[in-house]
Formats: structure tokens, sequence, C-alpha cells
């Protein structure tokens, strides 16, 4: 029986693109619906922040992958875009699969970061309290996804081969050898790009509902900041300043933000239990990662 024809969002962005490559090596034909062609699949032009629904007609499934990311500030001008493409282009999306399995893309960034995060099962709130128009809109998406009885993934701090934002953002936070972090070491779910595009594929089978979904377990922060840093050759000490100090550069210093101050100063660790019942199972994890970076393995740069 010949596997379904999948209609994919996002084909040429950071997770979409992984999840192409990875859906044609096992013989999906993908639909690559986007402005711009993907390396992997037919194009379907597509504009996600226009009011048109798409033509799905020839898709058997749907994987909504496409978001407009970024860490801007709720009611700032650029929620206007974010809200275009990450909820009413799900709206539009939803509509056109009617009854075709459809997997949605979604964030842990959608949960509430105001009750405790040790242990985030798919229940935490994620109705308020979101530091960010990336949270918000994407909270609005996740909601109506579920309400349509999509299957919704949940990563965490997406990290991998092309990736455009963590490690990014990360290098350019070093200061003359010095890598200032609020407060004191934290555990963390991560999620390798690998594992989110395997599980993509994986939950064309699940039940309806959220899935969280990371690694098979929380790193702690200093200690995977300092083998990120090793891998890319950057020699950097770690400064632990307090947390209300260091919310004193919030709109002060480029790339702090009370967002991203809160991902890297609370305990953010996702239960994966749920997922784990469907018998998704991750496989990769960051010293995989950074082994293959280093060229530690066959294969790696």
């Amino acid at each position: 029986m010949p596997l379904p024809t999948l209609a994919l969002t996002g084909a040429t962005g950071f997770c979409g693109s992984h999840l192409a490559a990875l859906a044609t090596a096992r013989g999906h034909r993908v639909l690559a619906l986007g402005r711009r062609p993907s390396r992997h699949g037919t194009h379907l032009p597509w504009d996600a922040t226009a009011p048109d629904v798409p033509d799905l007609s020839g898709a058997d499934a749907v994987i909504h992958c496409a978001a407009a990311v970024g860490d801007h500030p709720p009611g700032s001008p650029q929620e206007r875009i974010q809200r275009a493409v990450n909820v009413e282009a799900t709206r539009h999306l939803l509509a056109a699969a009617g009854d075709r399995p459809f997997v949605f893309v979604s964030s842990a960034s959608v949960y509430d970061p105001r009750p405790d995060r040790s242990s985030v099962t798919e229940q935490h709130p994620t109705a308020g309290g979101h530091l960010n128009a990336y949270g918000r809109t994407k909270a609005e998406a996740d909601r109506l996804a579920v309400a349509a009885g999509a299957v919704v993934l949940r990563p965490r701090a997406v990290y991998g081969p092309g990736d455009p934002h963590l490690v990014p953002r990360l290098l350019a936070s070093v200061r003359r050898g010095v890598l200032a972090l609020p407060g004191g070491d934290v555990p963390l779910s991560l999620t390798a790009v690998e594992n989110l595009a395997a599980a993509c594929l994986a939950a064309l089978d699940w039940e309806p509902g959220a899935y969280n979904l990371a690694d098979r377990a929380p790193y702690r922060r200093d200690a995977a900041l300092r083998a990120v840093l090793a891998a890319h050759g950057v020699r950097a000490r770690l400064l632990h300043v307090p947390y209300r100090l260091a919310g004193l550069a919030v709109g002060r210093r480029e790339g702090v933000t009370r967002y991203a101050l809160d991902q890297l100063a609370r305990p953010v660790v996702l239960d994966t239990t749920k997922s784990r019942l469907q018998g998704f199972t991750p496989d990769r994890d960051l010293g995989q990662h950074l082994a293959h970076l280093a060229g530690q393995l066959p294969g790696g740069a």
C-alpha cells in the first residue's frame, strides 16, 4: 500500500526542511506549500499571510510546520504578522484539510510561564501569561488545532543542523570571553530537530490531542551550554547573574528580553509520557549532534 501523500507547510524552514527530507527518503510524496520551492517535494505556491485557502485535493494528510517566529513583545507591531501566519493560516489550513489527518507543530512556548514548569504535562495552562507575541499567537493556534481534532506537537528549544536561532543567539551573547546567565543552573528540555521530524511522521497515526516532545532526558543548562560553546570552538566563562539584576538589562541590551531570561533561568522540563505511550522514543540527543558537528563521528562536519 503506498504511503500517504503529505501536504507540508514550512518545507523551506529549519524544522520543515528536515521533515521534507525525511518524508521523501521514506517514500512519501510531499506537496510543499509555500512561497519558495523546497529542495524536497513538489512546490505548491501558497502565502501563509494571505487569506486564500490552499488546494489540498492531492494530499492524504497535512503537516503544518510553517510559523512566524521571533521574540517580540505582546502588542508590538510584529504581532500582526505573527498572528496572520501562526493563527489565521492555521485556521485556513484546518478548514481546507477537512477530515484528513492533521499534524500541527506547536511549541512549548504556549505554556503559561507563571506556574511551576519542573514537570510540564499537556494539561499545563496555555491561556495566558505569555511573555512574547510568538507564545501568545502559537497558543491561540494550538487551541484551534486541538479543538479541530488535530494532533498537536509541542517541542521545546529545537536544535540541530541548520539551526537559525538558538546557537547563533548563544554565540552572539558571548562578550569578551564571558557568557552571562540569569540565575543558577537549572534543568531544561531540548528537542533535536531529527526527533521532531520523526515524531511528525509517526503522529500521522496518533490519537488527536496535544503531545509534548523532547529528547530522552532533560539537560543541565550550564553543562549543555559549555558543550555547545566548545563544539563551536568558543572559549567562554559562565557568569551567573542574579535574576533580578539580569532583569535590569531587559530593553537595554540587545537580545535580552523577559522571555529569554525566563527560558534560561527557570526549570522547564517537558513530561513526554503521553508521546511515549504512542510508541515514540526519541533517538537523537545533544551529545550526538555536537559530536557530528565536531567531526568525531561518521558523517560529521
